[in-house]
């Protein structure tokens, strides 16, 4: 009878239901227990003693090391019993959180790409404007007030050039034109530099004037000024030896730029987005489509 029942296919049935039944509990139970057990390795006990030396200049007491490992302990629970309660859930500051920190992951990976040298080279070449050394310009300038002059201001103006021209080097500059805050000798500024004292316009007429000539007055937010450029140099891009860092720089942040795109768009890739019609709010625009972004 008893070789009978065990042969029985109900038995055999009832045995391996209680043998799984008895292996899920295991395993919850581990779960749980797992779910319940908070360890702080001494990866972790490094970490925390490396924070503190960075921020205090020094290691912590024991009293210190035991408080701050306590607050580790304080953020993990409460960071465990929030997930309980599905406190993360519906949050849009820890949405963009996680977020950032997926973008700041792969941001760290794409800062590693390592450029070859033809690759600056093309990088300084095809951005010379970022890394060019600016030209600069030593002149001389006679000011013209118009206010004070009034409409005499041109005709004056033309007489004082035709008298320039026709001076010697024993001119004395000093006592011709009218005062002028920045005085009349200005050495090796940049456009930049020019731009600042009589404004963009005269900066860019100024780099086009000969060198060694008396000129037609150039205008200012001040009046006329009647210049003579007596030095000037162009603006060049170095070669990539003397500006290879500032170009790495340049091209590591274009290049994680493009990557941190690439990623979104494979990432995106796998998503349907669906844009719902949306009413027209008052003021504002109608309904969109679903081709956002794409």
């Amino acid at each position: 009878m008893l070789k009978k029942w065990l042969r029985e296919p109900l038995l055999h049935f009832l045995l391996i239901g209680a043998a799984i039944f008895l292996l899920y509990g295991l395993q919850n139970d581990q779960a749980a227990e797992d779910d319940n057990r908070i360890t702080i390795t001494e990866a972790d006990v490094d970490r925390l003693l490396s924070l503190w030396e960075k921020r205090w200049k020094r290691l912590p007491t024991r009293s210190e090391l035991d408080g701050i490992i306590e607050a580790q302990i304080r953020e993990e629970v409460y960071y465990r019993e929030a997930l309980a309660m599905g406190l993360e859930q519906n949050d849009s500051v820890v949405r963009r959180r996680l977020a950032q920190k997926l973008e700041f992951i792969f941001s760290d990976i794409a800062s590693q790409a390592e450029p070859t040298d033809t690759e600056l080279e093309d990088y300084l070449e095809t951005h010379p404007r970022q890394f060019e050394i600016p030209g600069r310009i030593s002149f001389v300038q006679i000011y013209l007030n118009a206010d004070q002059r009034g409409e005499q201001v041109d005709e004056d103006a033309a007489r004082l050039l035709d008298e320039l021209k026709k001076a010697d080097q024993a001119l004395d500059l000093s006592t011709v034109g009218d005062a002028f805050m920045f005085g009349q000798l200005h050495h090796d500024l940049s456009k930049h530099q020019v731009a600042r004292l009589f404004g963009k316009e005269f900066a860019e007429q100024i780099f086009e004037l000969p060198v060694g000539e008396w000129c037609e007055a150039l205008v200012s937010g001040y009046g006329l000024h009647l210049v003579r450029v007596d030095k000037k140099t162009a603006a060049v891009t170095p070669p990539l030896n003397e500006v290879r860092a500032r170009v790495f720089n340049e091209w590591q942040t274009r290049q994680r730029d493009m990557m941190n795109e690439q990623f979104y768009q494979n990432l995106r890739a796998h998503y349907d987005v669906v844009i719902e019609d949306f009413a027209e709010n008052e003021g504002g625009a109608g309904a969109t489509d679903s081709g956002i972004g794409q």
